[in-house]
This record gives C-alpha cells, sequence and structure tokens, in this order.
C-alpha cells in the first residue's frame, strides 16, 4: 500500500495550506468572537475551484480525486474548523447527492453552480425529534398537479439562510417509515420557505446553523432527488460520506492543536529549561502525535475506498469515530500543556477545543457511529 500522497495531492495540500493561512488566519479570531459568518472567505475558496475539487469538469469541477477533498477539508480545518465546516456541509452533504442521484437537468441546473463556487449548499435532515431515527420525521411532502407541497421544518442546518440550494428530506408515506421518506431539491427564496432560530454554539462560531420552515413550499415536481421513497438511501450515503469530512475536519484541529502544544513547549521555560525537557510533556506530545497519525491513516484509508468506488461505511464510521475522539484529546492536552494560557482566548487552544466537541457530534455521535461498526461486524 502506498502511504504517500501524490504530486497532485501535494500542490493541493500546498495550495490551500496558503490560502487559509493568508485569507482565514489574519481574522479567525475575531470572528469566533463575533460569531460572524463568512461568505466572502467562501467565495474565494470557490474562485479557488474548492468547492468543486472531485466532480467532473463537464459540471464544473475540478476533476480532483476525492482523498484531494478531504486533504482540502483537513487544512481548511487546521486554520478554522468554521470555514471546514460550511465547506463540507456544501460540497459532500448538498452537492454530492445531487451528482450521484440527480438527473442530467439538475446536475446542469444545481450542481454546477455549486461545484464553480457561486452558490452555497445545505443538507436538511435533522428535525426536533427526527435526529438518528429518521423514520419519526415529520416534515411531509404531499404530490398535487405537477408539484410537492411540502411543510415542516428541521433543526440544526449548517449553512442555513446563507445557502441558496437545499437538499431536504420529507415524509411522502408515512406509513412505510423510512421506505417514505423522499429527498428534495429546493432553492432559498422558494414562496413559504423561510428561516427561524439562529443557533449560538459552543464552537464553531463562525459557521452558521438556523432552523429552517417550510408552510405550503410548492417544489415542482422535476425537483424530486432521485425517486419517491429513496429520500433514506440518499440521506445515509450521504452522510457516509459526510463522516469522512468530519474525521478530516477532527485531524485539522488536532494538527493545530498538537503545533500549539509543541510551539508553546519550545518557549515556556520552568527551572531553567524549555518544559518539553520535562518528560512528563514530552511523553504528553507523543502520544499526541501518534493518536493524530494513526487517526489520518484510518480517514485517508476511508477516503481512498470511496474515491475508488469500494464499500466503506465501516471505515468511515470507524474514521469518523477514532479522529473526533483524538482530536478532542489532543486539544483537551494542549490546554494542559499551556495551563492557564490554554484557558484564556488569546491563544487558540481554547478555540480548537471547543469546535473539537463538535466532531464527536455531528453526522451521527459517536454511538451512532459504534452502532454501524457493529453492524458491519455482526452482519
Amino acid at each position: 500500500m502506498d502511504f504517500q500522497l501524490t504530486e497532485e495531492q501535494k500542490m493541493i495540500k500546498k495550495m490551500v495550506r496558503d490560502f487559509a493561512e493568508k485569507e482565514i488566519a489574519p481574522t479567525v479570531a475575531q470572528r469566533d468572537e463575533a460569531e460572524e459568518f463568512s461568505r466572502e472567505i467562501l467565495d474565494k475558496a470557490g474562485e479557488l475551484g474548492l468547492l468543486g475539487i472531485f466532480f467532473p469538469e463537464e459540471y464544473g469541477g475540478g476533476g480532483s480525486d476525492y482523498l484531494s477533498y478531504i486533504i482540502t477539508n483537513e487544512e481548511l480545518a487546521r486554520v478554522d474548523d468554521s470555514i471546514a465546516a460550511s465547506y463540507a456541509a456544501s460540497v459532500s452533504l448538498c452537492a454530492w447527492p445531487i451528482y450521484t442521484y440527480g438527473t442530467e437537468a439538475q446536475k446542469k441546473k444545481y450542481l454546477v453552480p455549486l461545484a464553480e463556487g457561486q452558490q452555497l449548499g445545505a443538507f436538511a435532515l435533522t428535525e426536533p425529534n427526527a435526529g438518528t431515527d429518521s423514520a419519526r420525521q415529520q416534515t411531509t411532502a404531499v404530490k398535487k398537479d405537477g408539484y410537492y407541497l411540502l411543510n415542516g421544518s428541521k433543526i440544526f442546518i449548517t449553512n442555513g439562510g446563507e445557502a441558496e440550494t437545499y437538499v431536504v428530506f420529507a415524509m411522502t408515506d408515512k406509513s412505510k417509515g423510512v421506505k417514505g421518506i423522499s429527498a428534495f431539491i429546493l432553492e432559498k427564496g422558494m414562496e413559504g420557505f423561510t428561516f427561524g432560530k439562529k443557533e449560538h454554539k459552543m464552537g464553531i462560531h463562525g459557521s452558521q446553523t438556523m432552523e429552517l420552515v417550510f408552510q405550503d413550499v410548492k417544489v415542482p415536481e422535476e425537483n424530486l432527488l432521485g425517486a419517491e421513497g429513496k429520500g433514506f438511501k440518499i440521506a445515509m450515503t450521504g452522510l457516509d460520506g459526510g463522516r469522512i469530512g468530519v474525521a478530516a475536519q477532527a485531524l485539522g484541529i488536532g494538527q493545530a492543536a498538537l503545533e500549539a502544544a509543541i510551539k508553546y513547549s519550545k518557549e515556556r521555560e520552568q527551572f531553567g529549561k524549555p518544559i518539553c525537557a520535562n518528560q512528563a510533556i514530552a511523553f504528553m506530545l507523543a502520544d499526541m502525535a501518534t493518536r493524530l497519525e494513526a487517526a489520518r491513516l484510518l480517514t485517508y484509508q476511508a477516503a481512498d475506498l470511496k474515491g475508488r468506488g469500494l464499500p466503506y461505511s465501516k471505515e468511515a464510521a470507524m474514521a469518523k469515530m477514532y479522529a473526533s475522539d483524538a482530536a478532542m484529546s489532543i486539544a483537551t492536552d494542549a490546554v494542559q500543556i499551556l495551563g492557564g494560557y490554554g484557558y484564556i482566548r488569546e491563544y487558540p487552544v481554547e478555540r480548537l477545543m471547543r469546535d473539537a466537541k463538535i466532531t464527536q457530534i455531528y453526522e451521527g455521535t459517536n454511538q451512532v457511529q459504534r452502532m454501524v461498526i457493529s453492524g458491519q461486524l455482526l452482519r
């Protein structure tokens, strides 16, 4: 097995790191403090071709491989996971289902502007009483003459209110449970489609999270994504890929926390020597680096499998579970190494610790990942 990145992947990694350091890093603390979403940064990422990085050129994409997308997500999260979360929601959770399940007309109308970075996307599945239990969805879509009438609401939607294109899931036949769920493409501005509460979160302050409200929204029949009743499959395959993206975000957070801890431990002196000369600190750093590298190998393996069209659900769940736990552990240890300075906002590790927590929660909590993994093992 070749563990080396290709020359193209190395170039993409360097390009994204340079972009993140120049365009994102200078304002990350300010945007975190103000809970400010930056569409300007995502627009610039679009101009670089990052929002369509692995889609075919015929649909406005860059034609790179899936691992290049994961590397991009990792490098963005290393500087600001808020940007990485918004980026991943658009690329992986909105554009990818349209590319995979959409008609040619849907791809030309919706995928092309998403891949070219002209528009932003969002994915709307979660409801107050229907997170992991998708069969309890209350949002409904009733078929009329040439359209579906959509009613209900969604919560915790990344890019809500900012995105132009939404992949939304609704019940078309409640009697069938998950087999009665269908997927639809909605546009911002459709009559009856409005936005509710903006969430104020522990972390990823610069990523906008809002409630979506649907009141008699007329969705054209041609905006049905895939076949009626196939929404659950679309959602689950989207979340499988999304888990690899979350793992990549966790890698970026963990990398940033490790780098901050190493830098501080070399500069901070106690009893006449840098604290990194203390074995207790040196061993913490060694453990942090080992957990990070193990997480990276799991994540890249899952990305490679997906990119080659091979089964990857178990590996995606393993990567998401392990990488997010590692990020939380590494960020916590970084705060500990910095001591009192780690707890104040002058240093980045307290933000990294807050941002790391969400990677253990979204795309299914890590308890859900264990269900996925054990289900695959016992099948």
